[in-house]
């Protein structure tokens, strides 16, 4: 047993050292729900760190999630200047109602659109939900995939770690 924890421990600090040494997001084309092109690699939060949450609009935990960190996003931007951007995997018809789910819903980031998911595959994103979180300098800290009821409270968790060094 106490093999196996090191193992775990181990392949634990590997991934983290690997994921921490990637570098910012890939040059690739999105689009803001209103149509306007912004390349990926532009989006920052002025040397604070922050979040980007691939979803999809047919995804349940993806919005569960991003209602969840809805509730709490004002409070986490005032205390830690954090930001995050929604990027939304929708393709076709699909794409068209990530507009008024945002409106409806009254989120507060930034939704954009990535609707060939050419953003997601460069960044190995396989399934949604996917969160990924940056520091300051655009360098990934963490990339990972799923949601659980409460887990949002592990992101902010490592925003405060970022803001606190």
């Amino acid at each position: 047993m106490k093999t196996l924890s090191r193992i775990l421990i181990l392949a634990a600090a590997i991934f983290m050292c690997t994921t921490a040494a990637q570098a910012a997001l890939p040059s690739t084309e999105l689009r803001t729900t209103d149509g306007k092109k912004i390349d990926a690699s532009t989006l920052s939060n002025d040397g604070k760190p922050f979040v980007v949450s691939f979803f999809a609009t047919w995804c349940k935990p993806c919005l569960r999630e991003l209602k969840a960190i809805a509730e709490v996003y004002p409070d986490w931007q005032d205390e830690t200047g954090m930001k995050l951007y929604a990027i939304s995997i929708d393709d076709g018809q699909n794409a068209a109602k990530v507009r008024p789910l945002a409106d409806s819903e009254g989120w507060e980031y930034e939704v954009l659109l990535d609707s060939n998911s050419e953003l997601a595959r460069s960044m190995g994103v396989q399934m949604v939900p996917h969160v990924v979180i940056f520091d300051g300098k655009g360098n990934v800290v963490e990339s990972h995939a799923g949601y659980t009821d409460g887990s949002e409270e592990h992101i902010i968790e490592i925003i405060r770690s970022l803001t606190e060094e």
